[in-house]
C-alpha cells in the first residue's frame, strides 16, 4: 500500500483498555485511525478463556463500579455486571471470619465488633473511615501504604489480619511498599461503589468497546517493531507514516519501541489457580482472605456463585490467588484448602495456572506520565498515573485529545 495513504490516520499501538478508550475519543471527532495489535484478540491484560464450559479471566480481575472513566465509557447493564459482596471473610485461628461494609451491611458489621480481625478501636476507625468515604490517606503524600495504615492509628493485628491480604491482592505484593496515593484511590472507590465482574467474565469489558469501532480499524497478528521519527516498522517489513502515533503498550514494550536502554521498570506478578469442583465450598459471592499469614493462598472465592456464567451447570468455578510463588505449588494450595474445607478438595479438577509476569506495574511512588510525547507522538497506559482500569481508560482518553490538539 501506498505510505501516503496513512497520512490522514492516527496509528495506536496496542489494543489494550487504554488504545480501545483513545480509538473511542479518535472516533468521536471523526479523526480517522488504526490500532494494531501484535496478538489476536483485544484486550490486553483483560482477557476471559472459554476452558472446557469454564470462563477463566487471565488472573484474578474485578472492576470497581465507582470508577469515573469505567461509568462513562462502559455500559454497566449491557456487561450484566454481577457484584461481589462489600466486605470478606478473614481466615484466622482456623475459623472464618467477616469483615463487613459498615455502612451496607450495618447488622453485620455490628456482628463483627467481637471478631479477632483488629481492636474495637480498629473498627471505630474503619466505620468512620467509611463515613468519610475512606479518604483517609490524602496528607500521606510519599508515605507507603504500610506507614499509611500506621499512621492513622491501625493495630498491627488489624493490619496483619484484614489489610495485609487484602491490599496485597490488589497490589499485588504483601509488603504494602506501595504508594499510599494508590491506597487512597483505591480504598475511596471500593467505598464509593461495587465490585464487579461482567457475567461472562472480564473480556467483555474491551469486547464492549471494540464492538463500537470499525471492524476494518483494528489489525490484529499486527506487530509493530520499531518506531523512528515520524514512521513506525511493522514485522512483516512494512513501513508506515501515520499522521500520529499513540503507543499504548505496556511500559517495557513502549521502552522497546522508543529504543530506550535503561532499567525497565519492574511489575509485580500475579499466580491464578482455577479449580472445578462439584460442590462449592461456599455458596456467597464473597472473597475470601488468609489472615493467618502462613501458606501460599492470599485470596480465594468461588466465581461461580458470583456469576453462574462462570461454570457449567451443576460445576462450580474456584478461583485461588497466590503472590509469592513456591515450588510444588499445586500440592502446596491443595494442602491448605483442604485445612480450610476438609477432603471434598481432594474432588476438585485443576483447570489451569495463570502465571502472570506483568500483572501490574510496581508503584512505590506514582509518577504521572504526561500524553505527549513530542508532537506526533503519545502514549497512554496504566503506567502513566495510579494503576488501574481507571487510569488506563483515562490515559487512553487523554492521548487521543493531546493528538487531536496538536493536529487541528
Amino acid at each position: 500500500m501506498d505510505m501516503k495513504a496513512h497520512e490522514s490516520e492516527v496509528w495506536i499501538i496496542g489494543a489494550g483498555l487504554a488504545g480501545l478508550a483513545c480509538a473511542l475519543e479518535l472516533q468521536k471527532a471523526g479523526q480517522r485511525f488504526v490500532i494494531c495489535e501484535a496478538s489476536e484478540r483485544v484486550g490486553g491484560r483483560v482477557a476471559t478463556d472459554l476452558v472446557e464450559g469454564y470462563r477463566l479471566d487471565r488472573g484474578f480481575q474485578v472492576l470497581l463500579t465507582a470508577y469515573p472513566e469505567a461509568q462513562r465509557l462502559l455500559d454497566y447493564d449491557a456487561l450484566d455486571l454481577r457484584n461481589f459482596y462489600p466486605g470478606a471473610l478473614v481466615r484466622y485461628a482456623g475459623k472464618w471470619q467477616r469483615v463487613s461494609d459498615p455502612l451496607r451491611h450495618p447488622l453485620d458489621a455490628l456482628c463483627g465488633i467481637v471478631s479477632p480481625i483488629g481492636s474495637l478501636s480498629d473498627k471505630l476507625r474503619v466505620g468512620f473511615a467509611r463515613l468519610r468515604g475512606f479518604r483517609l490517606f490524602r496528607d500521606c503524600e510519599g508515605l507507603s501504604s504500610l506507614e499509611a495504615l500506621r499512621s492513622r492509628g491501625f493495630s498491627e493485628k488489624m493490619i496483619e489480619r484484614f489489610f495485609r491480604p487484602f491490599l496485597g491482592g490488589v497490589f499485588l505484593e504483601s509488603h504494602l511498599e506501595t504508594s499510599a496515593r494508590k491506597l487512597d484511590f483505591v480504598m475511596e472507590n471500593f467505598a464509593k461503589g461495587r465490585t464487579a465482574i461482567p457475567a461472562r467474565g472480564m473480556a467483555e469489558i474491551p469486547l464492549q468497546m471494540a464492538a463500537k469501532l470499525p471492524v476494518e480499524s483494528i489489525r490484529l497478528h499486527t506487530s509493530v517493531v520499531s518506531i523512528t521519527e515520524n514512521s513506525l516498522m511493522l514485522a512483516s517489513g512494512e513501513t508506515i507514516r501515520p499522521k500520529a502515533i499513540i503507543i499504548a503498550t505496556n511500559a517495557r514494550a513502549a521502552d522497546r519501541l522508543l529504543g530506550k536502554t535503561e532499567t525497565p521498570p519492574p511489575f509485580h506478578s500475579a499466580t491464578c489457580l482455577y479449580f472445578s469442583a462439584p460442590q462449592a465450598p461456599m455458596h456467597e459471592a464473597i472473597l475470601l482472605l488468609n489472615g493467618e499469614g502462613k501458606g501460599p493462598i492470599n485470596n480465594m472465592c468461588v466465581l461461580s456463585a458470583v456469576s453462574s456464567d462462570y461454570a457449567p451447570e451443576g460445576k462450580h468455578l474456584i478461583s485461588v490467588s497466590v503472590i509469592k510463588p513456591q515450588e510444588n505449588l499445586e500440592q502446596a494450595v491443595r494442602g491448605q484448602l483442604q485445612e480450610w474445607f476438609g477432603e471434598e478438595v481432594a474432588q476438585w479438577q485443576l483447570l489451569r495456572i495463570d502465571h502472570i509476569s506483568e500483572a501490574i506495574p510496581a508503584q512505590q511512588q506514582i509518577d504521572t506520565k504526561l500524553p505527549r510525547i513530542r508532537h506526533g507522538l503519545y502514549q497512554c497506559g496504566d503506567i502513566c498515573g495510579i494503576a488501574s482500569i481507571n487510569t488506563a481508560l483515562e490515559s487512553g482518553s487523554a492521548a487521543a485529545k493531546a493528538c487531536l490538539q496538536d493536529h487541528q
